[in-house]
Parts: structure tokens; C-alpha cells; sequence
């Protein structure tokens, strides 16, 4: 003999149930689309980038000087920040690696170079470059599709 509380209480479990495996699968269809190329309108747009580190870069070096014992931090704060807004920005299945150099402006000059095995299709990359008076920073950014 079953209460009929109990019969409703196991019913109303199933379906909630199949409620939240519905979802399981629907997100994980989004995960594995095994999408080969991106949309037109979601791929790595360089001069978009570039706008966004340029602008990262004047708010947070306008007013610095060069210190070796905060330069460090301060690198990785940019980074930090460029990752997040391009994060924002809705690069569906892209891959970010960010990278700031900070030095003291000494009038030598700098050789910097970036090699990457990548699909020149879908994965793409942009920098910008800040100086004044004390210091220069180059930050990059790299976008890399997932597959």
C-alpha cells in the first residue's frame, strides 16, 4: 500500500530529475559543438584588442616612473586586467595568453620576439607599445581558438 504523499513526493523528484539532466545536456552540447572555425562575428579581432591593451596600458602607466621593486606587480596587474576584458569581451572557445614586459627607459635599445605554432585561420594576436619619460612597456596578447 503506497501513501499518496509519498507517490506525489517521488513524481515530483523524477521530474526535477529530468529538469536537471535536460540542462546537463544542453550545456554540454554547447561544450563539445566541435566547432572547427569560428563565427565570422565571434573571431579574435586584432585592432579591437589592441584598442583595449592601449587603453589598459595609458590608465595604469600615465602618471608611473620606473621602479624594479613594483614592476613586477605591476606587470602582472596589467595582465590581469587585459585577460579580464577580453574575457568580456565574448570570444567564445578562444584561449588568452597575455604577456607585459616593463623596463627602464635608459635610451638602449630592445629586441623582442614571439614564436607560436598556431592556425593562422582562427588564432590571432595584438600589442601595443607605452613609454614616456622613465619607463616602456610592451603587452601582447594572443588569442588561440579551441578546437
Amino acid at each position: 500500500m503506497v501513501e499518496n504523499g509519498s507517490e506525489e513526493t517521488h513524481t515530483e523528484n523524477n521530474i526535477s530529475n529530468n529538469k536537471g539532466k535536460q540542462q546537463d545536456i544542453v550545456e554540454q552540447e554547447k561544450l563539445h559543438s566541435y566547432s572547427l572555425r569560428p563565427k565570422i562575428s565571434q573571431r579574435f579581432r586584432s585592432a579591437e584588442v589592441k584598442e583595449l591593451i592601449h587603453s589598459i596600458l595609458l590608465a595604469r602607466l600615465a602618471d608611473k616612473e620606473y621602479n624594479s621593486e613594483t614592476s613586477n606587480e605591476l606587470s602582472k596587474l596589467i595582465c590581469f586586467e587585459i585577460k579580464d576584458k577580453l574575457k568580456s569581451l565574448n570570444y567564445d572557445r578562444y584561449k588568452f595568453v597575455v604577456q607585459c614586459v616593463i623596463g627602464e627607459q635608459k635610451g638602449a635599445g630592445i629586441n623582442m620576439c614571439g614564436r607560436c605554432f598556431w592556425d593562422s585561420d582562427t588564432d590571432n594576436y595584438a600589442e601595443s607599445i607605452y613609454m614616456n619619460e622613465s619607463l616602456f612597456c610592451v603587452a601582447a596578447a594572443y588569442g588561440i581558438y579551441y578546437y
